[in-house]
């Protein structure tokens, strides 16, 4: 079988050899997303194969989409973790900075051992840093330094590695999909992956609430930019008034970004207490959301970005209509097509 990712190979054996002796804590991010706990759940669940003592730490609780992962692998949550002084050998996954899992688990795990992760933003944070930004998902890179290494991947694992490279792919629609992305795929297959219970659980499960905020996201859209950014918005009340929770709000960003001649689809949430999360998909990576999110203390992929401001968030919409104009300008004055 051909090498995946040839230049981790060394790498992940010097890490596995890094932990012997150490209990282990795979480490997501807040408000963790299908790449996010695939990769925590299968790379916990190898690790336990070759001996490790693991658990998997999250701020967040596993999304109940997610939860036929997560099936009998310990979840510890920031407080449990913090009240427990077991000197953990931390993992990040999927985690493009440092504080991507919250500023408390940062300072618990200030020294991480290894940072695996696809973010474009990544600029390695830990002792092991693989990171890879041509990889779709994490779990694209996870699944290659397994098969790579000859690692034992059992069914469980695969459906949670293939769980995330189907999500973060849009269902293998993205640019970011690759040749290697289907090889995978195929690979996790054969370990037992089963593609139309993934399916099922991520897709044909919503709640009537889901859709009556789906209903209110899209009465709530504009479009900018000569009609080239489409935004739609959900006041801090929208959780409450639709019994639906933040978890809720995956995958309605692609609506803004699906409209015919939009280049650039945004969430904006607007909280309680005055701050907002964004989220902003491309269908293009020339726009480098990257960047854009970066100006408000966030980042991600170039075409998927996210941040959350708790200040300054005043006139936020009017400062991310700018920034965008000015990216649009910017690739204009280059001679770059934008078509």
């Amino acid at each position: 079988m051909e090498q995946f990712y040839p230049e981790f190979s060394a790498r992940f054996a010097q890490l596995l050899a890094r932990l012997a002796g150490r209990k282990v804590a795979v480490v997501g991010h807040a408000r963790p997303d299908g790449d996010c706990i695939g990769s925590q759940v299968a790379l916990a669940r190898v690790l336990q194969q070759l001996g490790f003592d693991t658990v998997c730490v999250n701020a967040d609780v596993v999304p109940r989409r997610l939860q036929f992962l997560a099936e009998g692998m310990k979840f510890l949550r920031t407080d449990e973790v913090l009240a427990d002084s077991t000197d953990y050998a931390a993992l990040f996954v999927d985690c493009a900075d440092h504080a991507r899992p919250g500023e408390r688990l940062k300072a618990r795990f200030p020294k991480p051992v290894a940072n695996i992760d696809h973010h474009l933003s990544n600029i390695g944070y830990a002792e092991f840093n693989l990171v890879d930004s041509g990889s779709a998902a994490t779990c694209e890179i996870l699944s290659g330094l397994f098969f790579d290494q000859g690692c034992t991947v059992d069914a469980h694992s695969a459906q949670g590695l293939y769980t995330g490279i189907l999500t973060d792919t849009g269902q293998f629609r993205f640019t970011s999909t690759s040749r290697r992305t289907f090889l995978l795929a195929a690979e996790l297959m054969r370990c037992g992956a089963q593609p139309a219970e993934v399916g099922f659980e991520l897709y044909e499960r919503e709640t009537k609430g889901k859709l009556e905020l789906l209903q209110r996201f899209l009465s709530s859209l504009k479009l900018e930019c000569s009609g080239r950014v489409c935004i739609g918005t959900l006041p801090a009340t929208i959780f409450t008034e639709t019994g639906t929770n933040v978890e809720d709000t995956e995958g309605l960003v692609d609506y803004a970004r699906c409209i015919d001649g939009v280049d650039v689809g945004v969430l904006i949430e607007e909280r309680s207490d005055g701050s907002v999360k964004a989220s902003l998909r491309a269908k293009n990576p020339i726009y480098r959301l990257d960047r854009i999110a970066a100006q408000f203390n966030g980042g991600g992929h170039a075409c998927a970005a996210g941040l959350n401001l708790k200040q300054g968030a005043e006139n936020f919409r009017a400062r991310l209509i700018a920034a965008l104009a000015a990216q649009f300008a910017g690739l204009a004055a280059n001679g770059v097509s934008q078509s």
